[in-house]
């Protein structure tokens, strides 16, 4: 079985309990070593952050990114949807479609249970609780 995370999600919330940690804005560069991508694809993960509102953008050669939310107003959920889209509840397991409604397969409702039961602790997760959190690096 799968569920996972994909690694835009993954980087957004590095890019946000970085920022977050300094405390001070963070040149593209830095950051997206700070976090292990490259400048061009966190501009990628960046801009959703910024349109939330989560995180403010500033160009020239004394600018850079920042956060000006705290942490803890800001969800696992929220992150995840905001650069992946929102979570649907009503997709098959079996395939990339929503479920039909008579035609549903054998695991639906536990399928359909669990994920709601994971959707919403990620919803009551504070990215607040990451910082303090001990991480694993993790190499693919």
């Amino acid at each position: 079985m799968r569920l996972e995370v994909t690694r835009k999600a993954d980087l957004a919330t590095r890019v946000l309990l970085e920022l977050s940690a300094r405390g001070t804005r963070a040149k593209s560069a830095e950051l997206a070593d700070a976090v292990g991508t490259s400048p061009g694809y966190l501009t990628q993960v960046v801009a959703p952050l910024a349109g939330h509102g989560w995180v403010d953008s500033e160009p020239g050669p004394t600018g850079g990114y920042r956060t000006i939310v705290p942490l803890t107003d800001v969800t696992v959920l929220q992150v995840i949807e905001a650069v992946e889209g929102p979570s649907e509840s009503g997709r098959c397991v079996l395939e990339d479609r929503p479920c039909a409604g008579g035609g549903q397969c054998a695991l639906h409702v536990p399928w359909s249970r669990a994920r709601a039961q994971l959707v919403a602790e990620l919803g009551r997760t504070p990215l607040s609780t990451l910082a303090s959190a001990p991480r694993e690096e993790h190499t693919p």
